[in-house]
């Protein structure tokens, strides 16, 4: 099945909520305040896309391409991003709420996490090397088993996890969040 191209092209508060958006591939587009809430964005690729400002409640991601997608001030509030396909899978937070959300088992390499809320999101047995957490509230954040080699957790705060659990070389913290680093 050919997917449809929609290319360079801004999306200003559209609600796609219950809709879907499958088998579509959207090329350097922008969506401004849009409601993605129970949308079925399966089989779609998103290449180098920004989203500012739009809500992604129990958005359905099976088989979706995020190549270089770019999210601001965004609500990811318990989104499963197992279900993405892992092919050039990028992406970057910023100012956003990712509470929930899932990253089991994902390779998110470099990936820049700013001023987000990153509560009880699931990162075992993830690839988070040289990811970086400006900034970052990771309450009950679960790393099991993940790569976190150089990674940057300077300026995060309320992370908690083992050492011996996950892979930490040559990752980055500051003094104050050591005490995450001692609760086993």
């Amino acid at each position: 099945m050919k997917k449809t191209l929609q290319e360079k092209i801004t999306f200003t508060r559209g609600d796609y909520s219950e809709s879907k958006l499958s088998d579509t591939e959207f090329d350097t587009c922008t969506f401004v305040g849009c409601n993605f809430t129970k949308c079925d964005m399966s089989d779609s690729d998103f290449l180098d896309c920004k989203f500012e400002d739009c809500s992604f409640g129990a958005v359905k991601l099976n088989n979706t391409g995020l190549k270089s997608a770019s999210f601001k001030g965004c609500k990811l509030l318990g989104v499963d991003f197992t279900k993405c396909r892992d092919f050039l899978l990028a992406f970057s937070f910023d100012n956003c709420s990712l509470d929930y959300a899932t990253f089991h088992k994902k390779k998110i390499r470099n990936t820049i996490f700013r001023d987000c809320t990153i509560k009880e999101v699931d990162f075992s047995e993830a690839d988070l090397t040289s990811a970086r957490f400006l900034n970052c509230d990771l309450s009950r954040t679960v790393f099991q088993r993940t790569i976190l080699e150089k990674a940057d957790f300077r300026t995060a705060y309320n992370y908690s996890f083992d050492l011996e659990s996950n892979s930490v070389k040559n990752a980055r913290f500051s003094s104050s969040g050591v005490i995450g680093l001692l609760d086993k």
